[in-house]
């Protein structure tokens, strides 16, 4: 299941290549952007398909209105532009043209959390999880590399409802071996077994937490991980629950807000469940800033070097 040998690839050309492989073969299928379809990868099926491709300029919440109208006249749109403009900027078209009754769209939203970087805090969407969580009939789903994330793009083509998938900018290391792989949104993905602690992750900090469990190892810290790309509807919450029966405590990790994200649906699991102590990594209660990507991580503690020292801290390791 995981890949031998690691390259970088790009999740969002992962994306722009999986549309056109659904677009061959299925007519249904249309695609929207936001003038930023070089940003997304859309432009791959705008060169593929020009006839079912719609540019809605910097008009965003028109373009969500514009695939409601086309999911009700049995079209399957995947609308995309970045996380912080497809949720913030359009969440009462998302709400009340989309998830209210219930239609077919699918947005996938890239550029997700600080790793936007320089661009700074307006654009750096971290909430745009907790936003699309709230949502009823929203899927909501992170993906945690180019291989994932032609899966998952396949599995949101074929399933009915409004899918939220948010994709990172930076290219990522592979995770998961396309042959052996298989996206399966009703379980978590054991990455690693272990009997100290439970670390639950997602998208492109699942890589960081791999590096991070190898530095625990020699602090004498056996950690189980576990891949959770689906946080909506929370399917992995029965492995959570074993995985916690284990260990005792559980960590989350991901690059978004530690308030209403993948930590908030494993703290809302366990207090309802198996009461445990959960620790939350994530960017605080704050605005991003402008920055390199790696430092950015850095700074909010989402590198494999500081998720080892908070973690081991937990744990009296330090």
């Amino acid at each position: 299941m995981l890949k031998k040998e690691t390259e970088i690839k790009s999740p969002r050309v992962a994306y722009g290549e999986t549309l056109v492989e659904l677009g061959a073969n299925n007519q249904n299928i249309v695609v929207l952007d936001a003038d930023l379809s070089c940003s997304t990868q859309t432009c791959k099926f705008q060169k593929a398909y020009p006839g079912r491709f719609f540019n809605s300029g910097i008009a965003e919440q028109d373009m969500m209105c514009t695939a409601a109208g086309l999911a009700n006249e049995g079209k399957i749109p995947f609308v995309s532009t970045f996380a912080m403009f497809a949720t913030a900027r359009c969440l009462d078209q998302i709400r009340n043209s989309i998830c209210y009754p219930n239609l077919n769209v699918k947005i996938v939203a890239t550029h997700g959390g600080v790793t936007v970087g320089e661009d700074g805090a307006s654009h750096q969407a971290l909430e745009d999880i907790s936003y699309m969580r709230s949502l009823p009939d929203m899927t909501v789903i992170v993906p945690a590399d180019y291989n994932e994330v032609k899966q998952v793009i396949r599995y949101a083509a074929q399933m009915h409802g409004p899918v939220y998938v948010r994709l990172a900018r930076t290219n990522l290391k592979t995770v998961f071996d396309e042959n052996d792989y298989v996206f399966n949104p009703k379980k978590a993905v054991k990455i690693k077994e272990g009997k100290d602690i439970t670390i639950i992750t997602n998208g492109e900090t699942l890589w960081e937490v791999i590096s991070c469990t190898d530095m625990l190892k020699q602090k004498g810290i056996d950690a189980e991980v576990l891949h959770v790309p689906v946080v909506k509807p929370f399917f992995a919450a029965g492995d959570i629950i074993e995985s916690v029966k284990k260990t005792g405590i559980a960590v989350t990790v991901e690059n978004h807000s530690i308030i209403g994200g993948l930590g908030s649906a494993v703290c809302e699991t366990l207090c309802e469940k198996l009461p445990a102590r959960v620790y939350r990594i994530g960017t605080p209660d704050c605005f991003g800033q402008s920055g390199e990507q790696r430092e950015l991580m850095e700074f909010f503690g989402l590198t494999d070097t500081r998720l080892c020292e908070t973690i081991s801290g937990y744990l009296g390791k330090k």
